[in-house]
């Protein structure tokens, strides 16, 4: 290997640019690559909130699945048998699932959507919990699904407040909210928003059964 240094090669006519130009110019393409970066991280963080669509069944039926996966099972490490669980989600989350949902008179969806891609959701509709004083024509938050690298954006308060306020002016009595037991933030959270622990019932899944909490507002 040569120990001679390495000369600059400079084709005729054109002028050597010397060390401070080479430092201008290098920072100055440095600056145009950081902003247009920056200018498409704006872009990815600014998803928008939506009405739900039918052909989002599919998208949605593997953002759900995901995300109780994400949760429960790994996040709150429910010990669900692979069966059970493999049973619900099947039946839960089927894109044939979600599109009977998407069409269900007096229910509404709403999604988290950035460029096409779909981080989020919430269902309201028709009360399905089983509570002495509730009843069909109440309007219960069934969902409430954030997908994890969408943690942190806000979408989850944003759908929240949205849901809330479709459910207040599609009620004639309380608003109801079923949460998993063990989900002291998800509780916390509404509590913020006004709910109130109104009773327990046993969630299925599959043939094992979670513990939820029956929270009510009004």
């Amino acid at each position: 290997m040569s120990s001679a240094p390495w000369k600059m090669v400079v084709a005729p006519g054109a002028r050597p640019c010397n060390h401070q130009e080479m430092t201008a110019s290098r920072a100055a393409s440095a600056a145009s690559t950081a902003a247009s970066h920056s200018a498409m991280a704006k872009a990815m963080t600014d998803p928008m909130i939506r009405p739900a669509r039918p052909d989002d069944a599919a998208a949605l039926a593997v953002l759900g699945r995901q995300t109780f996966v994400d949760t429960f099972a790994d996040g709150f490490g429910i010990p669900y048998p692979a069966d059970d669980l493999a049973a619900f989600l099947d039946k839960s989350f089927s894109v044939e699932t979600l599109q009977t949902k998407l069409a269900e008179p007096g229910a509404a969806w709403w999604v988290a959507d950035r460029d096409g891609q779909i981080l989020g959701f919430a269902n309201t509709g028709p009360n399905t919990l089983p509570h002495p004083d509730a009843q069909p024509s109440h309007a219960e938050l069934r969902r409430l699904y954030i997908g994890r690298d969408a943690q942190g954006l806000g979408l989850g308060t944003k759908l929240l407040k949205l849901a809330l306020e479709w459910m207040e002016a599609n009620t004639d009595g309380p608003m109801w909210i079923g949460v998993w037991s063990g989900n002291e933030k998800a509780q916390k959270l509404y509590a913020a928003y006004g709910f109130e622990k109104a009773g327990e019932y046993d969630y299925p899944v599959g043939a094992w059964n979670d513990r939820e909490f029956i929270l009510r507002r009004g």
